[in-house]
């Protein structure tokens, strides 16, 4: 292709832009110079297809937790208040570490909180790079506005210190109030500290050194993997990937990869995978929420569904008694019990219908989401429904 593209780009600069110009064949060139130029704009590409780098990660290339106590200094008395022991405890370790005695009865201070600080450490960070931390009260505080941490050795999950994070707090709001009211705006007892912590200890990942990469989908599914590994040999122009199981492919490194992992990933990571995932429906009944999937599928059935509204309304009877008689004020409960049912219509479902036949079925008779929710239930226990339905 590129030699056909440098043949015309060439004889069109001879043909076109010479003293004496030849007409028909100047505009054929420049005909196809045209077509060459906009060729990448036709290429077809997989309807909704996604790069392999989104559908799937290098295993051994993550991100590591990391975690630590720390003390936020500088509070305007909105600090922990004398039921948070530990807090107490920590600005004594911390004198005394500082040369200064101090008597932890006598330790009363209100502009100290006692935190944990967050952060997530990414793969291949390197000694000096900044990372963000999230710092959360652990005790009574009522804000961290205006506070500063105070330096935090923050370890992995082996106990080791990989960062340390210092520096003052960014909550994005504030508390305040007096004795009969009081505002709050977001979450005072929490914050970020941008670029707070400065790694001192890498986690090695050599990826040069290994004979074959896996890799995992993050949704694992047979035909997926199956696309994957197609796609993935294609681009290679041989068989160096292989599926293990629905969620891993195992790639051997091809001979002018040797060395060069990073490469390698890097003309696999954009081949087109055009993903293939069971059918689901996700019902959310606290919000009324229904998703569903392309696939999902219906057999024939009929649905009649009809609105159900019971009223209850209490109107207490009073009985007073005449002027200077013996007798006395009585409530009596009155109750008042309506019942509504309205009537519903019978939807007829055929054969293989869809999710997108059933919702407009049912939009055109009014139900709400609510009631899509109850009648989903319904169809799914009937056996009509072909999908897996998931509460959250």
């Amino acid at each position: 292709m590129s030699e056909y593209r440098f043949f015309i780009f060439s004889t069109l600069d001879s043909t076109c832009f010479s003293p004496v110009k030849q007409g028909k064949k100047c505009l054929m060139l420049l005909g196809m110079a045209v077509l060459f130029a906009l060729f990448p704009l036709f290429v077809i590409r997989p309807s909704h297809a996604a790069r392999l780098k989104d559908l799937a990660d290098i295993q051994g290339v993550r991100s590591n937790q990391l975690v630590g106590y720390g003390l936020v200094v500088g509070l305007n008395g909105s600090g922990d208040g004398t039921q948070a022991q530990f807090t107490t405890q920590s600005i004594v370790n911390m004198m005394e570490r500082m040369g200064i005695n101090v008597d932890p009865k006598k330790v009363k201070v209100k502009n100290v909180a006692g935190v944990m600080v967050t952060a997530m450490m990414p793969p291949f960070a390197k000694v000096g790079q900044k990372l963000d931390v999230v710092v959360s009260s652990m005790g009574d505080a009522k804000s961290l506005q205006g506070g500063t941490l105070l330096l935090t050795p923050l370890k992995g999950v082996n106990g080791k210190v990989y960062a340390l994070a210092q520096g003052p707090l960014s909550i994005g709001g504030f508390a305040a109030g007096g004795a009969g009211a009081s505002i709050q705006k977001n979450h005072p007892t929490a914050g970020r500290i941008p670029n707070g912590a400065t790694i001192e200890r890498e986690i090695p990942v050599n990826l040069n050194n290994k004979d074959a990469i896996r890799i995992s989908l993050f949704e694992p599914d047979f035909t997926t993997i199956t696309r994957a590994v197609e796609a993935v040999n294609d681009t290679l122009g041989a068989d160096f990937a292989k599926a293990v199981d629905a969620e891993t492919m195992t790639v051997r490194i091809p001979p002018e990869y040797h060395g060069n992992t990073v490469g390698l990933l890097a003309a696999i990571e954009g081949v087109d995978i055009q993903p293939d995932n069971r059918a689901k429906v996700v019902l959310d009944e606290r919000t009324g929420t229904v998703v569903m999937g392309e696939n999902v599928k219906i057999s024939e059935v009929a649905v009649a569904h009809g609105n159900l509204s019971i009223q209850i309304k209490e109107n207490p009877q009073v009985s007073q008694p005449s002027p200077f008689s013996q007798g006395q004020t009585v409530v009596t409960p009155k109750t008042n019990v309506k019942a509504t049912e309205e009537g519903g219509r019978l939807i007829v479902l055929k054969k293989s219908a869809s999710i997108g036949d059933l919702v407009r079925a049912l939009n055109a008779v009014g139900v709400t989401p609510r009631d899509l929710i109850a009648i989903l239930h319904s169809v799914k226990a009937a056996g009509a429904l072909q999908a897996d339905l998931e509460v959250i």
